[in-house]
């Protein structure tokens, strides 16, 4: 008896550690299938409001919710201000399959013919193509009518790189950022992203928005979930081997050699 106390402390902070380790890896399998039913919702939500034919654009530019519009298709005339135009760069995108490789996303002005600013991201240019002059059929002039999707500023994370305003470079499509920085003025507290027309030339390389968001959430459960599994299994199998160690001990103990 006095041998099991000390066995059972020992026993304590394996314990612990395996209990701990096996609450993260159980939670980690359910926050990914959290995340895969949220990603189901947003996925049905963006088709939805793909598949709707466009809406006019209204008057009252500030009072429109960028996150509850995201994705509306929208139509509006505007000029565009190809002079203030910004670089976005980019190394592909999860909505345009047909934008492959390093480029740079071109954020133009536009003056709206009823008034206001909306700033309007025309599409994809490639490495080396960047100076207007490069694609001069691309800079029309006057009003055009315009058709795209609505969306709100992109967030900027920790490993995003700082914008470079004085090389007309970004790394976040923020157009009320842009526009401080630019001197714009004030600007719609979203952006566009034009579907049409397709400018003269091909550049900027626009399109229509295809999204291809990437559901792996299922099997990163899986995973997390298998992971926790095998944890079990093994601190059980650890275990049964600590109780057959100890068993032998304490029979060795009694086990007396008779004299000969």
């Amino acid at each position: 008896m006095t041998d099991a106390a000390p066995a059972r402390r020992g026993l304590l902070v394996p314990s612990l550690a395996a209990l701990i380790a096996l609450v993260v890896l159980l939670s980690l399998g359910t926050w990914q299938l959290e995340r895969r039913a949220w990603k189901h919702e947003l996925i049905d939500t963006i088709n939805q409001r793909l598949a709707g034919p466009p809406a006019r654009l209204p008057d009252a530019l500030n009072r429109l919710d960028p996150l509850t519009l995201e994705f509306q298709r929208v139509t509006f005339r505007a000029a565009f201000q190809h002079d203030q135009e910004a670089l976005v760069f980019t190394s592909g995108s999860a909505l345009r399959p047909d934008v492959t490789g390093h480029g740079y996303w071109v954020f133009t002005p536009a003056r709206l013919s009823g008034g206001g600013t909306v700033v309007v991201n025309r599409g994809f240019v490639p490495e080396g193509r960047q100076d207007p002059r490069t694609r001069p059929e691309g800079q029309v002039a006057g009003p055009v009518e315009i058709a795209g999707v609505l969306r709100p500023p992109e967030a900027r994370s920790l490993f995003t790189p700082a914008d470079n305003p004085s090389k007309n470079l970004w790394f976040v499509r923020d157009p009320v950022a842009m526009a401080a920085a630019k001197n714009w003025g004030p600007v719609a507290p979203f952006y566009v992203e034009q579907e049409a027309p397709l400018p003269p030339g091909g550049l900027p390389q626009s399109g229509t928005i295809t999204p291809r968001l990437p559901n792996n959430h299922l099997q990163y459960a899986i995973t997390w979930y298998g992971l926790a599994a095998v944890l079990v299994a093994v601190f059980a199998a650890w275990l049964r081997g600590r109780r057959r160690e100890r068993l032998a001990a304490s029979s060795g103990s009694v086990t007396r050699r008779p004299i000969p």
